[in-house]
This record gives structure tokens, C-alpha cells and sequence, in this order.
């Protein structure tokens, strides 16, 4: 299993972005995963830089893989313009971006004032969006007429050689048969043996599985828990709220419900190597191929040393 840093932009600037990428690929860390939010979770979090800017930064300074965890190009961004972006991303990173896609939430995606669909039916959204980006990627102009989009004799030019591949997060039965039928890979942060076993089963195959989580390193675990309490209960916040809820503000106040001994249980807190390595097994006993671990809190660069000295 491949180990691989998780850049979350809800919480760092760009420059520390930045910096976290060069010391994760300096470690030895193999790729690196790379957040999309318009929001961060909460207001304690702080940040929230456009990850096409950094992209474009990351392809001057690293030349191990990237990938968006996730994008959703259904409703904020219109695909065709997601298409040019991804396309762009390849050619600047020589083909070592991937563009994971999902069905987002309102968090992000209701800026523009538009209602927030069903799950059923941002999927069917998902499925065209993707259709219409490959269509892009192939070359020539596109004149599309579906149910949810309209593209117009759109071409576009500057693109990879090779496609860039397209990786679906997926959690429920229809959201993984979609994956399996039409992703190149399959993304969660949930290391369930049975997710990655239905997507292999409904057309996934031997494609790649990738799976991240959450660490805060601190000097101590009750250290490491207060941090990642306060910046990152939302990661307990049950159920579908996740995708529903529709500001910060209303992930502060549900974050309400999540305990200090929750997010101790949730997240690998504090200095203990031993802590990483059972997060780390969880996804490996689950088939997951890759596995991206992200920092919480100021500490990023002792976490990626642990991993430099123990894992990597």
C-alpha cells in the first residue's frame, strides 16, 4: 500500500500548502491528495484557497502525483470549465494529475443560490458532468444537449496527451455502482472493506482505491485531542449532515454534539507512531491501495517526519 499527504485548504494558507508539499515529497511520501472548498468546515479552520491556483503552484514544485479530493463538477463550477481545468493541470503536472470527482455538498456547491438536488439525482448530475468532461478531453468541438447542461461548440486546446483519469468518492450502494461503472478509480475516507468489494464487483475491476483520514500530532494525545476538537469536530458530525448542511456556521453548531472522546476515537492523536500505524492498517486490511493522511494543527512538519521515520 502506497502512503500518500493529504493537503486539507480548509485550514492552511496557500504558502503553507506549499510547504507541506515539498516537505511530503522531500519524506517520501509517493502522491499527494488536495482538498476543494469554496468553505472551510468551520470558522476556527480559517482557509479556503482555490485549488486551481494551487495546483498550478504545486506543479512548480513537486513531481510526485496529485489528485483532487474532492472536486464536484456538477453545480459551483460548470464542467466544461472543470474540463479545462483538470486538462490544464495535466499538462503543467505531465500527466501525474488525477481529478477525483463526487457529488459535493451544500457547503460548497449552493453559492449561487441554486437548490440543493437530492443525492439520486446529484449523481445522474455527476454522470453527465463526467461524460461531458471526457467528451472535452477527446478533442474537437462539443455540442452536448443533455438533461442538466448545455454545451455549445466548446474545444478544449491546450490538453495531455493521455485523458486525465477520473476518480469517483463514493459512500452508498448507487453512489459505488456509479463508481464502479464509469470512474478509473475509487476515493473514501472510510476504510470499509465492503465499499472498496462492491466497487471492485460493479465494474471497478483492478482499478485503484485510494482512502485518506485525519492525524494531529502534538507533543501529547490529550494535546493532539484538543487541537483536533477544535479545529476538526466536524469529521464526527453523523449521517448525512455532512452533505446538507449548508455553512460554517451550521457545522459549528452541530459540531456541538461531537465530544473530546469522540474525536479522540475518530483521530490519531499526539506523537505515537503506533496510532498511525492502526489507522494505516485499518485501510490496508480493507484493500485499499493508497492512503493519504492529512495534518490537523500547526505541527504538520513533525507528522510528515514521524512518517519519514516510520512509515516511509
Amino acid at each position: 500500500m502506497r502512503i500518500g499527504y493529504f493537503l486539507s485548504t480548509e485550514e492552511y494558507t496557500p504558502a503553507q500548502l506549499i510547504e507541506q508539499a515539498k516537505l511530503a515529497q522531500d519524506a517520501g511520501f509517493s502522491a499527494l491528495w488536495i482538498s476543494d472548498h469554496y468553505h472551510p468546515w468551520n470558522d476556527a479552520q480559517g482557509q479556503s484557497p482555490h485549488v486551481w491556483s494551487l495546483i498550478g503552484a504545486l506543479s512548480q514544485v513537486v513531481s510526485i502525483p496529485v489528485t483532487t479530493a474532492v472536486t464536484c463538477p456538477i453545480m459551483r463550477i460548470h464542467p466544461t470549465i472543470v474540463a479545462q481545468a483538470a486538462a490544464t493541470s495535466a499538462v503543467m503536472h505531465e500527466g501525474r494529475f488525477v481529478l477525483g470527482v463526487g457529488t459535493g455538498e451544500a457547503l460548497n456547491e449552493h453559492i449561487h443560490g441554486d437548490a440543493w438536488p437530492s443525492a439520486a439525482e446529484r449523481l445522474e448530475m455527476l454522470e453527465e458532468a463526467v461524460h461531458v468532461m471526457r467528451e472535452l478531453w477527446d478533442g474537437g468541438f462539443v455540442n452536448h444537449r443533455g438533461k442538466h447542461y448545455t454545451v455549445e461548440q466548446a474545444q478544449v486546446y491546450t490538453r495531455p496527451e493521455t485523458p486525465p483519469k477520473v476518480y469517483m468518492s463514493a459512500f452508498g450502494p448507487k453512489a459505488l455502482e456509479l463508481a464502479g461503472r464509469i470512474a478509473d478509480g475509487f476515493m473514501s475516507v472510510a476504510p470499509v472493506a465492503e465499499h472498496v468489494e462492491a466497487f471492485r464487483k460493479g465494474g471497478g475491476g483492478d482499478k485503484p482505491v485510494q482512502g485518506g483520514f485525519k492525524a494531529c500530532y502534538a507533543e501529547t494525545e490529550d494535546a493532539g485531542v484538543r487541537i483536533a476538537h477544535e479545529l476538526w469536530a466536524n469529521a464526527s458530525v453523523p449521517g448525512e449532515l455532512s452533505q446538507v448542511l449548508p455553512s460554517p456556521k451550521h457545522f459549528e453548531q452541530a459540531s456541538q454534539l461531537v465530544t473530546p472522546d469522540m474525536t479522540r476515537q475518530a483521530i490519531a492523536c499526539g506523537p505515537d507512531p503506533a496510532k498511525q500505524a492502526a489507522q494505516l492498517k485499518q485501510y490496508e486490511d480493507a484493500g485499499f491501495d493508497e492512503v493519504y493522511v492529512a495534518n490537523i494543527g500547526p505541527h504538520y512538519a513533525e507528522l510528515i517526519d514521524l512518517y519519514k521515520r516510520e512509515f516511509l
